[in-house]
């Protein structure tokens, strides 16, 4: 079968490989659709931790069942996708219910080799039912379920004001969470074409220029003078995260989505005085993908809003560099193996 593999940062590499033979407890995918992420191009930067190389790319996938070992009410032939962190079940954070941060996690794409190849083996019970979605949605529920995941551990409720730092897709995802728990979203970026997006295709009502230089007067003009009492980075970028504890209101919680490899620092008094919360959100849990797809079929939300870009598997290895580039107005790519 032909694989895409990432040989060493920068480089990428047309590999012909065995096709997986089925292992006990596993089933083989026939890929479909790659969504390529934020991930995956960190991956290509070198700046993408927890990873080493060669590594074939890409977790955002969705395609054909063509085998499986102990996988109920599934069929030969119908439409999956899967949830791509495979946990051990047995660590400290397994027994806990938080196998999204098992101690021995094995993130498809990351740990071990990913979905950039015509087929895949993964774990039959990380199955999920293509639920009447099609391919290019169905790949799109991983990185949509990352920020879901991240309103369901800063606890949103209705009214509430959440700044999302971040407009890439992520970040995008989870402004569309936070609007469907009933928060007043508010999205900050430097990039004005995908905050002019934020505005016009995922309507989020105030939209914010970080480089301006009075963020923090905008915030609380919104705010009635509060600021938000969620924040939510989706950047990963370390300036962006140490910058953002100054919009935290008193009793705020900071949710790190996004992922960088530097260290944070921030003003203690500043955060103790507002007895704020820090917390990081790792990845997601079969109840995030199900919500995501419910909400899918309901039409909360359109995922192929966000589709940019599309290429054929043999011209991503020509085009990816070019994703790295916000000039190029990309937000998600979206690769078909058909």
């Amino acid at each position: 079968m032909k694989t895409l593999v990432c040989i060493e940062p920068g480089s990428f590499k047309y590999e012909e490989r065995e096709k997986p033979e089925l292992k006990a407890g596993n089933a083989i995918i026939r890929i479909k659709r790659i969504g390529i992420c934020g991930t995956d191009l960190h991956a290509f930067e070198g700046t993408q931790p927890y990873f080493a190389y060669p590594r074939i790319l890409g977790h955002e996938l969705s395609g054909e069942l063509v085998a499986f070992d102990n996988a109920r009410n599934f069929k030969v032939g119908e439409r999956v996708t899967f949830i791509p962190y495979f946990n051990c079940g047995h660590c400290v954070a397994c027994r806990s219910g938080g196998p999204n941060f098992c101690v021995n996690i094995k993130v498809c794409g990351v740990h071990r080799d990913g979905g950039m190849a015509e087929y895949l083996e993964v774990p039959a019970h990380s199955l999920l039912h293509g639920e009447g979605l099609s391919f290019d949605e169905l790949a799109l529920v991983e990185p949509l379920a990352i920020g879901a995941h991240g309103i369901r551990r800063a606890d949103v409720k209705p009214g509430e004001f959440v700044l999302v730092i971040g407009a890439g897709p992520i970040g995008l995802g989870t402004m569309e969470f936070a609007r469907i728990a009933g928060a007043k979203v508010i999205a900050l970026d430097v990039n004005e074409t995908r905050l002019q997006f934020c505005r016009e295709r995922i309507k989020v009502a105030h939209a914010i220029n970080a480089l301006s230089p009075d963020v923090t007067e905008q915030l609380k003009e919104i705010t009635n003078g509060d600021m938000p009492t969620v924040i939510i980075d989706a950047t990963g970028n370390l300036k962006a995260i140490n910058n953002a504890f100054q919009y935290m209101a008193h009793g705020a919680r900071y949710v790190l989505i996004g992922l960088q490899k530097g260290d944070i620092s921030f003003s203690h008094p500043e955060f103790h005085k507002r007895e704020g919360t820090l917390m990081s959100s790792r990845n997601a849990t079969r109840a995030d993908f199900e919500h995501v797809m419910d909400s899918m079929k309901k039409e909360l939300i359109d995922p192929l809003t966000y589709i940019t870009h599309r290429v054929k598997f043999n011209e991503v290895k020509h085009n990816f560099k070019s994703w790295l580039n916000p000039d190029t107005g990309v937000i998600k790519a979206m690769v078909s193996m058909e």
